[in-house]
């Protein structure tokens, strides 16, 4: 592979793993971790990439942390943002014409045919939610937005998918309503309640959605009482 190529394949890693250290590239790639570096640098210096900066949950060790990486506003662009300016222009005019209601209506047709298509994959998925969050998992990033699935948190209780890139970045940017609508449209697939984290329209890295998983097993064996509770109200 290029130069080049190299640069991109790590930068659209970036997009989608981020924060990332350039040891995890290196072994994700299958290349020395200076090689990586010098293409980290490059992204740095072009304005594609920068230091994830988050605060430290644990006990301070000795030694400077590594790195981690995530990408820019300008890195996002480079993958490339579909018809996203055009988009919003047509936002803009039908708003223009139309009023909220319009733009309201629009979004509630455009989000009842995603539900249409995503459906149809997700069902395929069965009932577990770890699968069928699998699955939507799977189909966003076919429709480039670079998404994962990630553990959420040390009881596995939950999962999070993550969207590294936004193709209609600049639409949602400017119509916060198509977030929103796209939220409760995953809710609904999946069946559970979710929670939107942090989007990239809001400034953030990456877009995270919680999902929870229920009761592991061996809590509701040890606490049958809570085999009853309100499922509604987890991942809050």
């Amino acid at each position: 592979m290029s130069e080049a190529g190299t640069c991109e394949q790590i930068l659209r890693l970036i997009i989608e793993r981020g924060p990332i250290t350039a040891g995890e590239l290196a072994k994700i790639l299958v290349l020395t971790p200076a090689a990586v570096r010098r293409h980290t640098s490059t992204l740095v210096a072009d304005g594609y990439i920068k230091d994830h900066e988050a605060p430290s949950l644990g006990p301070v060790r000795r030694g400077r942390p590594a790195r981690r990486f995530v990408a820019t506003a300008a890195g996002q662009e480079q993958l490339g943002q579909g018809y996203s300016d055009l988009a919003t222009h047509a936002m803009r005019f039908l708003q223009e014409n139309m009023g909220e209601a319009g733009v309201e209506e629009f979004i509630a047709l455009r989000t009842a045919s995603l539900e249409k298509r995503y459906g149809a994959i997700l069902a395929r998925a069965g009932d577990n939610i770890a699968d069928r969050a699998a699955a939507l998992t799977m189909v966003l990033n076919r429709e480039g937005y670079a998404a994962s699935l990630r553990r959420g948190g040390p009881n596995a209780m939950s999962v999070q998918l993550c969207q590294g890139h936004c193709p209609v970045l600049e639409v949602a940017e400017n119509f916060p309503l198509l977030c929103e609508a796209e939220t409760e449209a995953f809710g609904r697939l999946l069946g559970v309640q979710i929670q939107r984290l942090s989007t990239l329209a809001n400034g953030e890295h990456v877009c995270t959605t919680n999902i929870p998983l229920g009761l592991p097993k061996n809590l509701r064996k040890t606490n049958p009482r809570l085999t009853g509770v309100d499922r509604s109200s987890e991942g809050n």
